[in-house]
Formats: structure tokens, C-alpha cells, sequence
């Protein structure tokens, strides 16, 4: 019966939430002064029953930004540019298409794929796009001055309110990058001692719920956490012989000490010396010490990189291809 329980529960996705009455409070609070800046905006331009719409869906905007702060979808970016691309997309639908319901969904529709492109998802952007085209006659008397009024003011007041409402209370800081752990920073010293390879699911989860806010992490993205991190230890480290001019390498360190290394210059060494023992010139290309260059043994070099990395966009990604062996004269 209790495994019967237990499979119904990840089923219907009921996770336990361990927040405590404080944090769930906050964000009723939170979401009480964003919403009410809304209303009074979106009233004064559509009137009560055309910013329904448009307030049903700063309404979830407010249950991500006070529920859930650090979520990726709650960000700022997320919040404007999700918001404002989908009011765009669905102004011109309602515009170009005449069929109301063939309207509608393609707004939603484009709208999902202009914020997957723009980095911006967030959910509550599909209702704007809606509420374009299905709002009656009052949203479509706007036109376009739907983006900026009321879909703009009212993005920046929840921001705004958003920013504010969150600010005194440290562990809660919006946006994530303001916030603050109730932890005391760890020094120097803890930071020489070595950090464990992997995390039990036990361990995750229980640190997981030490953090007093919702978090989108569910049970199921722990695991698999926890298996990648597995995967990610088993083949940690690398060989003299893999590393190769021009390539790219990460030491896979948390915080302050996380650097990436591009090595610009080998040279052949000496008769009879180990390929080991060969120089190479390095440059810090990101991370502590950025821009710094530095010369060492293809040895050493081998014992600091974790795995090779390449730049993907704006951020480094891992390779998991063999890499060629770093060779004299090659060109970088």
C-alpha cells in the first residue's frame, strides 16, 4: 500500500514542500502588493473588463516572482522580455488573422518559439499573447500601444514591487543574483580541503529543503543530478597526451577558483624528454585571473584541467569528443 502511495505520488508530481510558514506567508504577501499595482494600471487603460485578460496573466507572473524568486523563469529577463515579445507576437496576430481562435493560437504558439530563440521563457507571456487577440474590443483598440501600456507598466511595477518586497529579507533577495544565504561563507582554508566527487539523492535533497524558498527542482531532477555528477567523476582528470595547442580547458572548481585555459604555445623539448616534461604557454580566457598568461609542463597543465570545454554562445560547454594530441607548430 505504501509503495502504491508512493507511485501515485510521483505520478501526480505531489512533492513535500518544506518551506517554512514565514516563507509561504512572504509570498502571499509578495504577491498581494504586486497584483494590486497591476490592477490599478491595467484598469485605468482597458477598463475592469478588458484588463481581466492582461491581469490573469501578471497574476501568474506574481506566483513566480514571490513563490518561487530564484526560479530561471522568474528572472528579469525572463519576466520583461517574455511579456513584451509575446504582447508583439500577439498584436500581429490579432491583426493579421482574422479567425479569432486561429489567431489565438498562433500567438501562443509563436510566442513559445520567440522566447525559446530570446532566452526569455516564461510562461505567463503565452497569456499576453492571448489576451492580444481574445481580449475584446478594448485590447484591440490599442493596437501596438498594447506592448507599452499597459503590458510595460505593468511588468516594470511587479518588477519594481518585486525587487522591493523581497530586498529586506536576505535569503529571498529577487533577483537571484542579489540573493543571500543565511550560511556563513567558507573560508580559505575550507576551500584547500577537498570537495566530495558526488552527492548522495539524500544529501541533495536534505540541502534542498535547508533553503527556505520553493525551488522548480524537483525529486526526479535530483536524481538525475546525481547520476550526471556520477558520470561526471567517473571520468574526471585528463592525460598528458590529450592536451592540444588551441584547445580549450576547465578545472571544473566551484566559485573564485573556477577558471577556463586556452593553451597558445607548445614547444618541442629536449632529446629524450618525456613528452610529459614538454612546455606550454597558457592564457586565462575566463574566471580568476582572466587574461593572464603563464607558462608550465604539459604534465602539470594535465593534472589542473578537468576536461576540455568549448564556448557555446555565451557560455562553456564540456567536450566529450577525444581530443588531438598537442603537437609542435601547430597553428591555434
Amino acid at each position: 500500500m505504501r509503495n502504491f502511495i508512493s507511485a501515485l505520488r510521483s505520478f501526480a508530481g505531489l512533492g513535500i514542500n518544506r518551506t517554512g510558514h514565514l516563507e509561504k506567508w512572504l509570498s502571499a504577501a509578495g504577491g498581494l502588493a504586486g497584483i494590486s499595482g497591476v490592477i490599478l494600471i491595467s484598469e485605468a487603460y482597458l477598463g475592469f473588463n478588458g484588463s481581466a485578460g492582461l491581469v490573469a496573466s501578471m497574476g501568474a507572473s506574481a506566483v513566480l516572482l514571490f513563490a518561487v524568486p530564484h526560479g530561471p523563469l522568474s528572472q528579469p529577463w525572463p519576466v520583461l522580455g517574455g511579456h513584451l515579445v509575446s504582447a508583439v507576437i500577439g498584436v500581429a496576430c490579432a491583426k493579421l488573422i482574422a479567425q479569432p481562435m486561429l489567431g489565438g493560437a498562433a500567438a501562443v504558439g509563436l510566442a513559445i518559439g520567440a522566447m525559446h530563440y530570446l532566452r526569455c521563457i516564461h510562461p505567463p507571456g503565452g497569456a499576453t499573447a492571448l489576451t492580444a487577440v481574445a481580449g475584446g474590443e478594448a485590447v484591440h483598440a490599442l493596437g501596438f500601444h498594447y506592448v507599452l501600456t499597459p503590458v510595460l507598466m505593468n511588468v516594470m511595477v511587479i518588477l519594481f514591487v518585486a525587487i522591493l518586497f523581497n530586498f529586506p529579507f536576505a535569503w529571498r533577495r529577487y533577483p537571484a543574483a542579489w540573493v543571500r544565504t543565511r550560511h556563513e561563507p567558507t573560508t580559505s582554508a575550507d576551500n584547500e580541503q577537498a570537495v566530495p566527487a558526488v552527492f548522495s539523492r539524500e544529501e541533495l535533497t536534505a540541502a534542498a529543503g535547508a533553503i527556505d524558498t520553493t525551488s522548480n527542482i524537483g525529486t526526479d531532477d535530483l536524481d538525475t543530478v546525481c547520476d550526471l555528477a556520477q558520470c561526471n567523476a567517473e571520468a574526471r582528470g585528463m592525460d598528458a597526451a590529450d592536451i592540444r595547442l588551441g584547445g580549450y580547458y576547465c578545472n571544473g572548481e566551484f566559485g573564485e577558483r573556477w577558471q577556463v585555459r586556452r593553451v597558445i604555445d607548445g614547444a618541442a623539448g629536449d632529446a629524450g624528454e618525456s613528452p610529459a616534461d614538454e612546455a606550454i604557454t597558457f592564457t586565462v580566457v575566463a574566471g580568476a585571473g582572466r587574461r593572464h598568461t603563464c607558462a608550465t609542463t604539459r604534465a602539470d597543465f594535465a593534472a589542473w584541467a578537468r576536461y576540455e570545454v568549448r564556448l557555446n554562445e555565451s557560455s562553456w560547454q564540456r567536450v566529450d569528443v577525444p581530443s588531438r594530441p598537442l603537437a609542435s607548430g601547430d597553428a591555434a
